[in-house]
């Protein structure tokens, strides 16, 4: 939705199809945030890796674009609540199936948030998400 990948598409269709805003919490926006911010250094030191720094910027815009229209709502988390449902499931599933620190983080904002579904393309968090009772879509 924010700049061109392979699920470009998919996300975009579900997206149009959401009957209401579709509600996203702070780690999800700093990790977009700061991993395109990565992209963009990364491509300015060797242009073989990730996007420059307009793609860049644009995709940030259109983020703050749908934010400030309403297309995507922020809702306020309690983040002593989420660290311990992140340390909960770092603790039963790390050893075991190697999670990233974002990973749990998003699936434990997810609980947090009492959330039934949860967005993903990412197979890992998938599975973390499905382990947990999400119903996973895209």
């Amino acid at each position: 939705m924010y700049r061109s990948q392979v699920n470009s598409v998919i996300a975009a269709q579900y997206f149009e199809a959401l009957p209401e805003a579709l509600h996203v919490a702070s780690p999800l926006l700093y990790e977009f945030r700061q991993s395109t911010r990565w992209q963009a250094y990364l491509h300015g030191k060797d242009p073989g890796k990730g996007f420059d720094r307009v793609t860049a910027q644009g995709a940030l815009s259109k983020l703050q674009s749908n934010i400030a229209s309403g297309a995507l709502v922020v809702v306020a988390i309690d983040w002593p609540d989420v660290a311990s449902i992140a340390e909960r499931l770092s603790a039963q599933y790390t050893w075991r199936e190697g999670y990233r620190a974002f990973d749990l983080l998003h699936v434990a904002t997810a609980l947090h948030l009492g959330a039934s579904e949860f967005l993903t393309f990412d197979g890992k968090q998938k599975r973390l998400a499905m382990a947990e009772g999400l119903t996973v879509q895209l």
